[in-house]
């Protein structure tokens, strides 16, 4: 072994913090942005609560699975579910795959006995989310659904706000996702667009995180009506020149909504928000104050404060949520050093392991199986007032 003088070699065994080993289903986009948070957990939180292992990353491509095991720094590679599950050194399953691969494998994770973080929409439907939500209350395993923008500190911090009564009694909630692309006809039909094979519009895949922001901050859903609309109908069929799919799933949708404490509001997702490419936005007006927040400028609030602010300086003050004394920042970069969406998961997953280890529950600032529920909830009430034409009392 070749030796250097002066260097001594660190023994990465004596990491502290309990071990729970990881095995995540899906490998793209939401399995790159999990398996980052958490290899960042031992450089922000220190000492760490909970020290993941990265075992395994299962999927049906074989080539595509292992290549990404091997990039993204995990021990090997599972194609099938089955075999992963009764791994014994994977404790908690992280579902980053597809919505219709959502209900089933989570199911099999909880019966297996393992703790579950499942990305949104938590199922294809309310009834499937909500058998996952009460299997893993039986079971007694800790469950998590993926609404990551409860972490962002700026997020929190109105949460706060709202917590310590500086916002006063809430009025309105203006909340929108707004994303651009859905509009282009010769993107391929697949089951995403077809509601009946579990697929999901604006609604499903955008409209959920909204619909959790307005539950996290302002309350229960009492009641609302809503509109949706698809402008582009039919896809092109991959591989069968000349076929069309028939779009049965929403481009965009807009609702107005009764939250049980009395306040209104109106929550918004599109897909076809030319120009934008990643705005979610919402705004909350109260007694004493309002907030506007958009994730396009994450580190940062609108703030107007009825009472305490001269005359003369009446108007919104733009904040930056960077300060030691602001929520998480004590774990990132000195105050004025912004950080980036991907810190939002780096946040919930160390809530997650922490609740795990500590045998600390998920919510209520987290979100669990419950929440996912009751976001879908929301989603299938905002596509019956849609189709009817009608105000929906929501019954969970």
């Amino acid at each position: 072994m070749t030796t250097y003088p002066g260097f001594t070699p660190v023994n990465k065994g004596d990491l502290p913090g309990t071990e729970v080993g990881v095995g995540v289903l899906g490998y793209r986009f939401m399995g790159r942005a999990h398996s980052n948070a958490y290899h960042r957990q031992p450089m922000f939180f220190w000492p760490p609560v909970a020290r993941p292992k990265l075992i395994a990353m299962c999927g049906r491509t074989r080539d595509a699975v292992a290549e990404m095991a091997l990039r993204l720094g995990y021990e090997g590679y599972y194609t099938e579910l089955d075999a992963m599950l009764a791994d014994p050194r994977i404790s908690l399953f992280d579902n980053c795959a597809s919505a219709n691969a959502h209900a089933e494998p989570t199911l099999a994770a909880i019966a297996a006995g393992k703790h579950v973080i499942c990305e949104k929409p938590l199922a294809p439907n309310a009834a499937d989310a909500k058998r996952m939500w009460l299997a893993a209350e039986a079971a007694g395993v800790k469950h998590a659904t993926g609404f990551n923008y409860r972490f962002v500190p700026a997020v929190r911090f109105v949460r706060d706000l709202i917590d310590q009564g500086v916002i006063g009694r809430i009025y309105s909630f203006r909340g929108c996702y707004l994303q651009e692309g859905g509009d282009i006809p010769t993107r391929p039909f697949s089951w995403r667009y077809d509601l009946s094979q579990g697929g999901y519009g604006a609604l499903g895949d955008i409209g959920v995180h909204i619909i959790d922001l307005a539950r996290f901050l302002v309350g229960e859903i009492a009641s609302l009506t809503a509109m949706t609309q698809t402008f582009c109908t039919e896809r092109p069929i991959p591989d069968r020149p000349g076929e069309m799919g028939r779009v049965t799933t929403d481009d965009v949708f807009v609702s107005t909504v009764l939250f049980e404490n009395g306040a209104i509001g109106t929550i918004e997702a599109s897909k076809v928000a030319t120009g934008r490419k990643n705005q979610n936005t919402f705004e909350i007006n109260g007694s004493k104050a309002s907030v506007v927040f958009d994730l396009e400028r994450l580190n940062e609030l609108q703030v107007y404060l009825r009472e305490g602010t001269p005359d003369t300086l009446q108007g919104f003050a733009q904040v930056s949520i960077t300060e030691r004394d602001h929520p998480f920042y004590q774990f990132w970069w000195p105050h004025g050093h912004i950080i980036g969406w991907e810190h939002s998961f780096v946040g919930e997953i160390n809530h997650l392991l922490t609740a795990i280890v500590r045998d600390e529950p998920i919510g209520p600032y987290g979100a669990t199986f419950e929440d996912g529920y009751r976001a879908l909830a929301v989603a299938e009430a905002v596509m019956q007032s849609a189709q009817t034409g009608r105000r929906i009392e929501m019954v969970y």
